[in-house]
């Protein structure tokens, strides 16, 4: 059996990409298409496979304003000559899944998110420009939005990462999907002897991840703060944060799994699809400060590995902040990881393929 993935872009190791690791240790011999690619910042599980680009790779600059080509991506996927596959697994929280197949093929979208930008945060992404670029892009937006949809008919099984993406695929596409979540490899964390003082976040630093609510929580509470991670607000964060926020810069692997491991716990203030750095901070044995909401909630329940905060604010994360500290006696470390031990990189790649040769097995 000939497989293609399909990935939008390979420019870095995100989630995403973690994910496309187990996709490909799954499937090892398929072939990998993508928008753009950058070998050297991708891991060898995925480099190993063949891959091919579309004709984005081969635009200006493309390696560094990909984004700026989405437009052309619909396009792109086109011309992809993907009639000799009989198995087809796009993944999709970017342009993957519009493909042209051939109609004895099978099309698998593993969905990490329908596209924000799309749809439920296009004003809050609209909202940096002037009226006249807001009125271009939206154009533009329109137009992608219904290729959007119309690709999302013509796959024959969605997987979403989360009950949170599920909703949002029901909502945006129309679908049905199973949920198949995310998983991480457990051997790369561990549980720390005694904790530290210090509680942490590590997230890339930009505007939806919220992180500005954790900063001005810490300038008030003065508890120490650890933040790991880069992004288009590190300086604006390092101008507004007091003398208790420390910010790691270029933190390998190893030392993030030290960092989560010996911290009181991790501060998670945004909506994610799913989630994967609460997981790891679990399996460290780190319990999660967590506002209520996202694909967390397929993994963290209240007071068994988690405290939730109602609102996006200061304050209500503060107040979240005084009952952890008043029941972390409660959390024991090897208790919390075992609330992660079903998330492992094997389950994930035995559930993936059981469901698509069951379906596979009903379509002949």
């Amino acid at each position: 059996m000939k497989i293609a993935i399909i990935h939008y872009w390979l420019v870095k190791m995100r989630g995403g990409e973690k994910v496309l690791e187990n996709i490909c240790r799954a499937y090892p011999d398929a072939d990998i298409f993508t928008h753009v690619y950058t070998k050297n910042n991708i891991s060898k599980i995925i480099t190993s496979h063949n891959i091919k680009t579309t004709l984005i790779n081969r635009l200006p600059f493309a390696r560094y304003l990909y984004k700026y080509y989405l437009l052309l991506m619909p396009y792109a996927l086109k011309k992809l000559d993907l009639r000799k596959y009989d198995l087809i697994i796009s993944c999709e929280s970017g342009p993957s899944k519009g493909i042209i197949k051939n109609k004895n093929s099978y099309h698998v979208c593993y969905c990490h998110s329908p596209m924000r930008y799309l749809y439920d945060m296009r004003h809050e992404y609209l909202n940096k420009y002037n009226f006249l670029l807001k009125k271009i892009i939206n154009v533009f937006f329109n137009y992608l939005q219904k290729w959007d949809y119309n690709t999302a008919q013509k796959v024959d099984l969605i997987i979403a990462n989360s009950k949170f993406v599920s909703d949002r695929i029901r909502k945006n596409w129309n679908r049905n999907s199973t949920v198949i979540n995310p998983t991480i490899n457990l051997d790369e964390f561990y549980i720390a002897q005694n904790k530290k003082s210090y509680y942490i976040v590590l997230s890339e630093l930009v505007s939806y991840k919220k992180i500005d609510i954790a900063i001005e929580a810490f300038n008030k509470n003065k508890k120490e703060l650890y933040v790991i991670g880069s992004g288009s607000l590190l300086n604006k964060f390092k101008r507004i944060s007091k003398n208790n926020i420390r910010f790691l810069d270029n933190v390998s692997d190893m030392q993030k799994a030290s960092y989560l491991s010996n911290a009181q716990a991790l501060i998670f203030p945004g909506i994610e699809d799913f989630g994967i750095t609460p997981l790891e901070s679990l399996a460290s044995g780190t319990p999660v400060i967590a506002f209520r909401d996202g694909g967390v909630l397929d993994y963290l329940k209240e007071n068994k590995n988690a405290i939730f905060f109602n609102k996006q604010t200061s304050d209500s994360l503060n107040r979240a902040l005084v009952k952890f500290e008043k029941n972390k006696h409660k959390f024991n470390s090897d208790s919390l990881r075992k609330t992660v031990l079903d998330f492992s990189d094997q389950r994930f790649i035995d559930k993936l393929k059981k469901i698509i040769n069951k379906n596979l097995k009903n379509e002949k």
